[in-house]
């Protein structure tokens, strides 16, 4: 059984320049308020009464991640929706999941860098 990789933000921050797909699964207030990290996708999840549609959210997600053995990394503020996120779709099949432990808030306080959302190009 594979299980959800904790990825500490320096390991992050080393894998935006690899073509690593990164989904950030936050909300667009999230995403204005904290910045992004650079070349990651954004694709929220839960919505802010904490509903979601796994289907329309799949078929984002498929465009990018397009094999089950391909490696990406799921982004949210404090990696609570990134560790449930990343367990159901191991259970769907896919082998290389991993999210950013402590979410955006450990990535700021170690103050790396991100861009702002306004500034953004997705």
């Amino acid at each position: 059984m594979n299980k959800l990789v904790d990825l500490q933000p320096r390991i992050v921050e080393k894998m935006i320049n690899d073509n690593i797909v990164m989904i950030d699964v936050r909300r667009p207030d999230e995403w204005v308020r904290t910045g992004v990290i650079k070349n990651a996708h954004l694709i929220t999840f839960f919505d802010e009464f904490g509903d979601y549609d796994i289907e329309k959210w799949m078929a984002e997600f498929e465009k990018l991640v397009t094999s089950k053995e391909q490696t990406f990394v799921l982004i949210c503020a404090h990696a609570n929706r990134t560790r449930n996120i990343g367990n159901f779709l191991i259970e769907q099949g896919y082998k290389n999941c991993a999210h950013l432990f402590g979410g955006m808030a450990l990535w700021q306080q170690e103050q790396r860098e991100t861009v702002p959302y306004k500034l953004f190009k997705n």
